[in-house]
């Protein structure tokens, strides 16, 4: 009876040695990337605001590739040509080869997945939780639910989404608390208005069938609340709130100066044109013609490094949520 349960402890032994050697074997590395996702611009100078978010995440986590996708078809294609004019690359030098050979999200994520990589990350640069954010999402989730009949050939192991700066939709991480974290991350601009002796007017983007204005307001009523010394009314390009609303506060409070900066990531078309242009209806012109002296901020909000932290923190968001290991 010993040597019979000697004999069978030692199969028993034997057989946990090969299967653990054989899980051993099979165990599979999954490889983590990021794809910062954003609408995209075509004015070298903005592109800072952008590289600047890129860098704060390529330090915050130093062994995971970083890579841009741009959602915008017409501005991709104004890079592709540029990328093929050789006098183009040659008279700026400042561009980086990213830049100049950037594809869009659905590209972007299949390169990764070519490269081997299975665990992404998306994080956008949108401001609030409108029409960009929500095709991206789509994008994310229609590529995330894609199963395969071997699971080792499903294309991705995990493939999550990060918030936008003002937050999103759910109980896991509030928007208000986002919202809060923005206002903070805005204290210089009420200070650099300030020293100005002037009111704070953001310019945000907008859409003229999705309600996005709310995200807009609730961030402007933060900022008051926070910093009630000085006066922050957003409006935007396209939708709610509009500029009528933006010069109707303004003489309401019988204001005299105005500092006004894009309430965006880069100071692209919109912030040169639609804000601070010499066009008549441009935002500068247009108050201007009622009296006021206009200041305008040419720079993004990417530059701002508390703006970029609030980005690379919704990616670790994401990741940990997700189980995503970024190193």
């Amino acid at each position: 009876m010993k040597l019979n349960t000697v004999i069978l402890a030692v199969l028993f032994l034997c057989i946990f040695t090969v299967q653990s050697a054989v899980a051993m074997g099979d165990k599979v590395e999954h490889k983590s990337g990021i794809v910062l996702a954003m609408f995209g611009t075509t004015v070298e100078p903005a592109l800072e605001g952008l590289l600047n978010i890129k860098k704060k995440m390529e330090k915050t986590y130093p062994d995971t590739p970083v890579r841009f996708a741009f959602t915008s078809n017409i501005i991709r294609k104004i890079w592709q040509k540029r990328a093929a004019d050789p006098a183009y690359v040659k008279a700026h030098p400042d561009v980086p080869a990213e830049i100049l050979n950037v594809q869009g999200p659905l590209a972007t994520i299949a390169n990764f997945q070519d490269d081997g990589y299975d665990s992404l990350v998306i994080q956008p640069t949108h401001i609030a939780p409108a029409e960009e954010f929500l095709d991206l999402s789509a994008y994310v989730e229609a590529l995330a639910s894609i199963e395969t009949i071997k699971a080792k050939f499903k294309p991705f192991y995990k493939l999550v989404i990060g918030r936008p700066m003002l937050g999103t939709f759910g109980t896991q991480h509030p928007y208000g608390e986002d919202i809060k974290t923005a206002v903070k991350a805005m204290k210089v601009d009420v200070e650099r208005a300030q020293r100005e002796g002037a009111e704070l007017v953001y310019m945000g983007h907008g859409n003229d069938h999705f309600p996005s204005g709310g995200s807009y307001m609730q961030f402007e009523h933060e900022m008051n609340a926070a910093y009630p010394d000085t006066l922050t009314i957003v409006g935007t390009v396209e939708g709610y709130p509009p500029f009528d609303r933006v010069l109707s506060q303004l003489k309401h409070v019988n204001a005299k100066k105005v500092y006004i900066r894009a309430f965006m990531i880069v100071a692209g078309d919109h912030a040169t044109n639609d804000m601070a242009g010499p066009e008549e209806d441009s935002w500068k012109s247009m108050l201007e013609k009622e009296g006021f002296t206009v200041m305008p901020y040419l720079h993004g909000m990417g530059e701002n490094d508390k703006v970029a932290d609030i980005y690379v923190q919704h990616a670790a968001d994401a990741a940990k949520d997700a189980g995503i290991k970024l190193k």
